[in-house]
């Protein structure tokens, strides 16, 4: 029914949204199908991977805490190194689930509807994973990090507010927190539809509590919109404000390649392009592991990849325009950094991160390309990797030639950095995997609605 009526429809010919599901209960099935199925064996399989992962990540953290940050690959001048890079890398991945979720909503975007909670999901534990590396950063956190807080004390001392790292705690904390309403708010009709599909009593006790008393009435929908547009409008600023915080940490810096006021939008469009990237690396092995290709269809797909794509140039554009106003600057410094990062010891990440941020990507042009799963697939991991590549670039090539060839230094990363980044990794999937088994990670009522509205405009379509 639905194939049919993206058919006919004017403004969906790229594609149906839903294929079959003719009507609700085969929607509550489909989407309700992974939290009360036993787990795979593929699953168990991934799980225990993640696990294993974690061990790893809780002997790093051991260290770290215990010995102390010169267990890390840090010297002078590279006094962030591997760690800060994870920190932007991981705040970047979260942008994704804020954009599709809070802009397109407001936009009323209907292909955002199957693909919002895996961003929403992701947004949660890429921002968790990336807030563990700053508090390391600090190497004893308990006697300092609470400092970077504002509260009133008997000291009378206050965090350093022209510092861009406390705007950096002030600006994540902020992007969690409505994050976490947000992700909550869209759950909550699901949490209600759980509990009534149920078929054990703890269960049914355990969704009724999540759900909040939902009964699905005229006035929880009217509380229910409302709130959940105001927290799309709070959440959409922070689109723009938070990755523009990050880039501030470098920007009021003196380095060579830091200095730029290019670096608020170019780190936002690397954050988009690095979190769409990871949304569908998730969601591709996500869809055919759950067969949720009825809901999660190829105009999905299509329309995420394309997203990619136009990042990719956003991002590539930001690349042409430093290298052109280093050498039109004629500032010595700066044109020996470019050269540095390109011809020098880190050459073969710099050449890494140019192909796989902006040769790569030239394939979603190919709808070949687009529709092959697994090469789109391939195509998302290299665009997490540049971008890693990217951020490293920018804060150990920054630092380790600066001003003073005195001071010029190669930053090598010990097995703990190592270990604490494919720890972090391990976290995320870690929960990622639980969240597939706990909650619905396609929203129930919102592919509902969004069947009723095809329905609807497919009748007004016949009748015109």
């Amino acid at each position: 029914m639905a194939a049919a009526i993206a058919k006919d429809h004017p403004t969906l010919d790229s594609g149906p949204l839903i294929i079959g599901q003719t009507d609700d209960v085969a929607l509550n099935e489909t989407l309700l199908r992974q939290v009360w199925a036993p787990p795979s064996k593929a699953w168990w399989i991934m799980f225990g991977i993640a696990s294993m992962g974690l061990g790893l990540f809780g002997i790093a953290l051991y260290l770290t805490l215990v010995v102390g940050v010169g267990t890390w690959g840090n010297n002078i001048p590279n006094g962030w190194a591997w760690d800060i890079t994870n920190f932007v890398w991981w705040i970047g991945i979260g942008h994704a689930g804020t954009l599709i979720s809070a802009i397109l909503l407001l936009f009323q975007q209907k292909w955002r509807t199957s693909i919002n909670r895996f961003a929403e999901t992701m947004t949660l534990f890429s921002v968790m994973c990336a807030g563990i590396f700053p508090v390391l950063h600090m190497g004893r956190p308990w006697f300092g990090a609470y400092w970077l807080l504002p509260y009133p004390n008997t000291f009378r001392l206050w965090p350093q507010f022209r510092s861009a790292l406390v705007w950096d705690v002030f600006a994540v904390s902020t992007y969690l927190t409505t994050s976490i309403l947000f992700w909550y708010m869209g759950l909550v009709p699901d949490f209600a539809a759980a509990r009534e599909s149920a078929k054990r009593r703890w269960q049914k006790i355990t969704y009724g509590i999540l759900s909040l008393g939902w009964r699905g009435g005229a006035r929880h929908w009217k509380h229910y919109q409302s709130s959940y547009m105001i927290l799309a409008g709070l959440a959409t600023p922070l689109v723009l404000s938070v990755h523009s915080v990050v880039s501030f940490d470098f920007a009021i810096g003196v380095i060579p390649g830091w200095h730029s006021t290019i670096s608020a939008p170019f780190f936002v469009a690397g954050a988009v392009f690095s979190g769409f990237a990871m949304v569908l690396t998730l969601m591709l092995p996500a869809r055919k592991y759950l067969k949720l290709e009825s809901v999660i269809t190829m105009r999905h797909v299509h329309a995420m990849a394309k997203i990619i794509l136009v990042t990719s140039w956003i991002v590539t554009f930001s690349y042409v325009m430093e290298h052109f106003m280093a050498f039109y600057s004629g500032n010595r410094v700066e044109i020996e950094s470019l050269i540095f990062k390109a011809t020098g010891p880190y050459a073969v990440i710099y050449w890494a991160m140019l192909a796989c941020n902006c040769v790569i990507t030239q394939l979603l042009w190919s709808k070949k390309v687009r529709d092959n799963i697994i090469v789109l697939w391939v195509i998302c991991v290299l665009v997490n990797v540049g971008m890693w590549t990217e951020r490293f670039m920018i804060i150990a090539g920054g630092l380790s030639h600066d001003f003073l060839p005195s001071a010029f230094r190669i930053f090598h990363p010990s097995i703990v950095d190592v270990m604490l980044f494919v720890g972090t990794l391990s976290l995320f999937s870690f929960l990622f995997l639980l969240a597939l088994r706990i909650i619905p990670i396609v929203p129930v009522f919102e592919v509902k609605e969004l069947r009723h509205e095809l329905d609807h405009e497919a009748h007004q379509s016949h009748a015109a």
